[in-house]
C-alpha cells in the first residue's frame, strides 16, 4: 500500500494531479482543496494517499494532510458514499467544518457539496456522528475528527494497521491515560497495541 507521495508536482487538473517521484509519474484523484495546497507546478509536493483496489481498476487518492485522508476513509464508508462523492465533500468542507457539522447533525452544511442531497446528506450524519465521537479524544478535542500531536498519529498508525476508528481512539486514550501526557509516540502506540490486544 502506498501511504504517501514525496515529489515534484507535474501537472494538475480538475480533480486530479500528477507527482514525479524519482521519475514515475502518479496520477492522483484530489479534492479542489488538496490540489489548491499543493502549489505551482514545479515545486516539491507531499500526499497522504489511499489506494483504492476494484475488479477493474487500482487507483490512488491523495490528501494535503491525515485528517482529510481519515475522513475520506470515514465517507466512504457510508452506504452511498463513494470516492468521487466523498472527494466532493472534503472540496466543500474542510475537516473542522465537516466535523462540527456531523458532531451537531447539521445536514444543511454537508448537503453544500456537489452530488449530495438532502437524503444522502442525513445518512452520512447518523451514521458518523458516533464514529466521530469516538475519534475525537478527550475534551479539548471534541470539535476535532483526530486530535493534534502524538494521539493523533498514535490513532492515524492503528487506522493504517486495520483498527476501526472507535477502537483505534478507545486503544489510545487508554494508553494515553496510563503513560500521562509526556509519553512518546513510540510509548503510545505500543501501549495501545496491547490495550486493544485484549
Amino acid at each position: 500500500m502506498i501511504a504517501h507521495l514525496k515529489g515534484r508536482l507535474d501537472e494538475t487538473g480538475v480533480d486530479h494531479a500528477v507527482i514525479d517521484v524519482s521519475g514515475v509519474g502518479y496520477l492522483v484523484g484530489a479534492s479542489a482543496r488538496t490540489l489548491a495546497a499543493l502549489g505551482p507546478v514545479g515545486e516539491a509536493a507531499t500526499l497522504h494517499t489511499e489506494m483504492l483496489v476494484s475488479e477493474d481498476s487500482i487507483r490512488l487518492v491523495g490528501f494535503a494532510n491525515r485528517a482529510e485522508r481519515d475522513w475520506f476513509r470515514l465517507l466512504t464508508g457510508v452506504q452511498g458514499v463513494g470516492a468521487r462523492v466523498a472527494l466532493q465533500i472534503l472540496s466543500a468542507l474542510e475537516p473542522a467544518e465537516l466535523s462540527r457539522a456531523v458532531m451537531s447533525g447539521d445536514k444543511a452544511t454537508v448537503a453544500r457539496a456537489n452530488g449530495v442531497g438532502p437524503k444522502l446528506a442525513q445518512r452520512i450524519v447518523i451514521e458518523l456522528k458516533d464514529r466521530v465521537g469516538g475519534v475525537a479524544l478527550g475534551p479539548a478535542a471534541a470539535a476535532q475528527v483526530v486530535p493534534a500531536g502524538a494521539s493523533a498519529d498514535a490513532v492515524s498508525a492503528l487506522l493504517n494497521l486495520g483498527f476501526r476508528p472507535p477502537e483505534a481512539a478507545a486503544a489510545v486514550a487508554a494508553a494515553e491515560g496510563d503513560l500521562g501526557p509526556a509519553g512518546t509516540l513510540d510509548a503510545l502506540v505500543r501501549l495501545a497495541l496491547r490495550k486493544a490486544a485484549k
